[in-house]
């Protein structure tokens, strides 16, 4: 058996096909004519920029617009201004179109690897996806076909790239696994969409696993079964059976209240990334925004996107979700979300340095565009300004500030908004814990963002697996922390949320309820799973457990008793 990363849930039972990708080594040359060198590389991102089209449209019908638009992503690296100098500045001063191409993408690539939040970190994977492309197609090669294979097909692979994924047949391909990858990347999240199991980052599975081997893909608990014996078949397909009569019976919570077991309110929302994942939210019936990421809006930009290019975004979630809340976190720059254009003095731990709020606050004129950007769109939905990465009061009461003149000019103008909107703060440092009872004196909601109040409270990195063990939800340090920040805030009477990935963990649900929380922000295709744990657990249930589990020393014990006592 192997383990991986649960990227899509369900059980696939299968025959291994593995792919293998196309060798795109080559020998730098000195070209003669570097014209024509970059009539190549012209033709080459023609011919990418069509058949991703064509892909783009072959999903709509497979998986929908929602997720085809992830592939718009490969069109704007093919198509970036800035790449496109690189790759034609380095042909004039001697590389061939190959070289050329290779150099600017791995700088990118670079780039956006090394950024801590992974859903930034993810996009290096596009880069890497538009990279294979052109120079398959400079060398002559063919990519990796997966839209012609056998019925129950296996797909094993070191990388399933978007492009990949793009093509698969549906009906053909009865699970995916990966040698890289995570829960956030494109691939998994087509892969979700198609309703595929899929299984990431199983280290050397394209050696372990032979083409023709039977193979049972466990999407759900991350685990691969090579060569399964007659009990491993009987257990899954029994497995397999039970998850899709579950999967059917969640729609019965479409359209519901979410409540608890003895019917307290609570609301369930849904984080995105863009505008168009709104309508994803909608259709798997978030009952509003938790967590709309306003930094993408910049990261795809040339330049400062305006205040009018603001404004349509924002306007168009707000109108998406009508009168439900919709909460913008303001940027969240720095530390691994490198802009190039913003020219971010490189920092030696750029992780607690110049970043988020701080670098807003220290850009009052820029800041006051995206805040005035964000008024407007208030005059047309419930929306809610929050400011991340906040350590002390001043920084709230500054950009509470800014927001004051922000509606004075509004008002000069004679421009309608909501004179009476929200703001509230990302509780995700542990400077904010502590001081959450000032802090909830200041402001309209918490929201907290459990990945890096995770990180910094265990001053671990998420993405290092030697100290994995440490970046736990349960332990006994962010447990009570939790407890702390949802506390003070239900004293204070305001609304407290989650938007980490912890608000859909189904061990810790019961937890969050105990403590009060509020308000629960997951993904979209988690809303109706865990509109149901919700609705299984009573507070005075919520409530026994939780005594006990706060009572634990150490995560191992706390995990192990959630585990015992999950419904």
């Amino acid at each position: 058996m192997f383990k991986g990363i649960n990227a899509s849930d369900g059980y696939g039972i299968g025959v291994a096909q593995v792919a293998v990708a196309p060798d795109l080594s080559f020998t730098p040359r000195v070209p003669e004519n570097a014209e024509e060198e970059k009539a190549r590389y012209a033709a080459a991102l023609d011919k990418f920029v069509a058949q991703t089209n064509a892909q783009i449209e072959r999903m709509k019908k497979t998986v929908g617009e929602d997720a085809a638009e992830i592939m718009g992503a490969h069109i704007e690296f093919a198509e970036d201004d800035g790449i496109k100098d690189m790759v034609n500045g380095s042909i004039d001063s001697g590389m061939c179109a190959e070289q050329a191409v290779s150099e600017a993408y791995d700088t990118y690539y670079t780039m956006f690897s090394q950024m801590e939040d992974e859903l930034f970190r993810e996009r290096a994977a596009d880069v890497a996806d538009v990279k294979t492309g052109l120079l398959a197609d400079l060398l002559g090669k063919e990519v990796v076909d997966l839209s012609t294979l056998p019925e129950n097909s296996i797909v094993v692979v070191h990388e399933l790239t978007p492009s990949m994924t793009a093509d698969i047949d549906k009906e053909n391909v009865a699970g995916i696994v990966t040698e890289t990858g995570g829960r956030t990347s494109h691939s998994a999240i087509i892969a979700r969409a198609l309703e595929i199991p899929a299984v990431l980052s199983v280290a050397d599975a394209t050696k372990n696993i032979k083409t023709g081997d039977m193979v049972v893909v466990d999407g759900t608990n991350g685990k691969v079964i090579a060569n399964p014996d007659d009990h491993d078949l009987e257990h899954y397909r029994a497995k397999a059976k039970v998850y899709a009569e579950e999967k059917q019976a969640l729609e019965a919570y479409r359209g519901k209240e979410t409540v608890t077991g003895d019917g307290e309110k609570k609301l369930l929302v849904a984080n995105i990334g863009n505008p168009d994942d709104a309508n994803n939210a909608a259709e798997h019936d978030a009952e509003g925004i938790g967590l709309f990421r306003s930094e993408f809006l910049f990261m795809d930009a040339k330049e400062l996107p305006s205040e009018d290019e603001q404004f349509a975004a924002y306007q168009k979630v707000a109108l998406r979700m009508k009168d439900q809340p919709v909460i913008i976190r303001t940027l969240d720059v720095g530390g691994d979300k490198e802009i190039p254009y913003l020219n971010l003095q490189k920092e030696d731990n750029p992780f607690m340095g110049f970043r988020a709020i701080r670098y807003c606050l220290n850009n009052p004129e820029q800041y006051k565009v995206q805040l005035t950007a964000l008024l407007r769109a208030s005059a047309f939905g419930d929306i809610k300004i929050m400011l991340p990465l906040v350590t002390n009061l001043d920084e709230v009461r500054q950009a509470k500030q800014l927001i004051e003149e922000c509606k004075a000019d509004l008002d000069a103008r004679g421009v309608e908004y909501n004179k009476d909107i929200q703001v509230g703060t990302m509780i995700e440092t542990p400077a904010a814990s502590l001081i959450a009872d000032d802090l909830a004196a200041e402001c309209d909601f918490f929201s907290i963002g459990t990945n890096d109040l995770i990180g910094y409270t265990m001053c671990a990195d998420r993405g290092n697996d030697r100290v994995a063990y440490l970046y736990q939800v349960y332990q006994p340090a962010v447990l009570r922390s939790l407890k702390r920040i949802i506390s003070e805030g239900n004293k204070a009477g305001i609304m407290v949320g989650m938007c980490g990935e912890a608000a859909a963990d189904p061990l810790l649900i019961p937890v969050l309820l105990s403590f009060g929380l509020e308000e629960f922000s997951v993904s979209a295709p988690s809303i109706l799973r865990t509109r149901r744990i919700i609705s299984q657990w009573t507070k005075e249930e919520a409530d026994a457990l939780t005594e006990k589990v706060m009572a634990l020393k150490t995560a191992t014990e706390v995990k192990a008793m959630l585990q015992a006592a999950v419904k």
